[in-house]
């Protein structure tokens, strides 16, 4: 009996899935617009030619070379030559450029005598990301500068160019970015911020599914369909969304490391075992909202609420472990938290699966969440009431 109790709720859920195209739109083409779009915008990693502008009141040899090698820059576009700092000043605030770098008046008369003059630069750090690039540029340019002002220097007393070499850069600096070398914001961001999106959809469409039975007075049919079952009715209404989702999710693999060849230095089995207990453990934890609030207007809120607030607190743009206490415990109660670290593990750093077992586990502990408030949503849906 319970067989086809489950069956006949299988057929149910499905025949209420394609008869509303809002279960369409939030489960398949959300996700996958929201990956194509982030893969679109970020798929430079980094942005190139940040608009910038030089202020050049020395109009002397080393200040055009200085010039000159500002445009060199890959990660610089300099769009305006400008006569004042307040000419420069009034580009940025008009959003023209994002940076400007200040050769002053008489530099290399007083840079080859010896009187220190004065590199100055500024970003427009509002902007962060093409404010640092821009002020990363404008450095490496100074220091350059400041560099060869120092040899000439010391050529011009007689020392041989190994011993100015010795002088300049005592200590030989390597630099190693480890496991994203390419230093690029579309293989750090866009894997979270899909999976993100994704994971939100996941919880506002399951709340929605089951929070609606109630609010619609279908709920007492629902359960009698599962011969009043509360588990075997919320497998058989949850499994067909769950195929769903794990065909999206699958997708969503695909485009990462398939179209977009994203690098994958581990085990591509255990990232999607990873993604598919994502979607399990997603839905379970909307369940558990539902369980516990099972109104459509609080569950929706609840949910859109953590999985908005999850783009902040788990560690994608700000290290959980730089958190005030309080807040780093939520980054732990939030299923994507975790897919992020396996991510981390198993994409990027390519270690052993010993380094993620915790992480799955805690996907699988999502699980309990439904069960232990299970007899209050069957109590509800016994008993429905209309909440506007």
């Amino acid at each position: 009996m319970k067989q086809s109790g489950f069956i006949a709720g299988v057929r149910r859920e499905i025949a209420r899935m394609t008869s509303r195209r809002m279960y369409l739109f939030g489960m398949v083409l959300v996700p996958i617009f929201v990956s194509v779009f982030f893969l679109s915008i970020l798929s430079p990693g980094l942005p190139e030619r940040v608009p910038s502008a030089v202020v050049d009141m020395d109009h002397s040899q080393m200040s055009r070379s200085l010039t000159r090698s500002l445009k060199a820059l890959q990660t610089l576009d300099v769009r305006e030559e400008l006569e004042s700092y307040d000419d420069a000043l009034r580009s940025v605030r008009k959003g023209s450029v994002f940076g400007f770098f200040v050769i002053p008046a008489n530099f290399e008369r007083d840079a080859l005598s010896g009187r220190q003059p004065t590199l100055e630069y500024y970003s427009n750090m509002t902007y962060f990301v093409p404010g640092t690039l821009a002020f990363k540029g404008f450095k490496t340019v100074a220091v350059t500068t400041a560099g060869g002002v120092v040899k000439q220097t010391l050529s011009s007393v007689g020392l041989s160019p190994q011993q100015t070499a010795g002088l300049l850069q005592p200590v030989v600096i390597d630099e190693f970015p480890l496991n994203n070398p390419w230093m690029s914001y579309s293989i750090y961001l866009c894997p979270s911020f899909m999976m993100c999106t994704f994971v939100l959809m996941i919880m506002l469409m399951t709340a929605f599914s089951i929070t609606t039975e109630i609010k619609y007075g279908t709920s007492v049919q629902w359960l009698a369909t599962a011969r009043g079952h509360m588990g075997l009715a919320l497998i058989s209404k949850l499994l067909p969304q769950t195929v769903v989702y794990s065909s999206v999710g699958l997708f969503m693999l695909w485009l990462l490391f398939g179209f977009s060849h994203m690098p994958l230095h581990g085990s591509l089995g255990w990232m999607i075992a990873a993604t598919l207990l994502t979607v399990a453990a997603s839905q379970a934890f909307a369940t558990f909202i539902a369980c516990v609030v099972p109104n459509t207007r609080l569950s929706l809120t609840i949910c859109a609420l953590f999985g908005i607030l999850s783009f902040s607190f788990t560690g994608f743009s700000f290290p959980v472990q730089s958190m005030y206490g309080f807040l780093g415990v939520f980054s732990w109660l939030a299923p994507i938290r975790y897919w992020f670290l396996i991510y981390i593990n198993e994409a990027l750093n390519g270690v052993a699966l010993y380094y993620s077992r915790y992480y799955l586990v805690a996907l699988l502990l999502f699980l309990v969440g439904p069960v232990l408030m299970m007899w209050n949503l069957k109590r509800m849906c016994l008993k429905p009431v209309y909440v506007p």
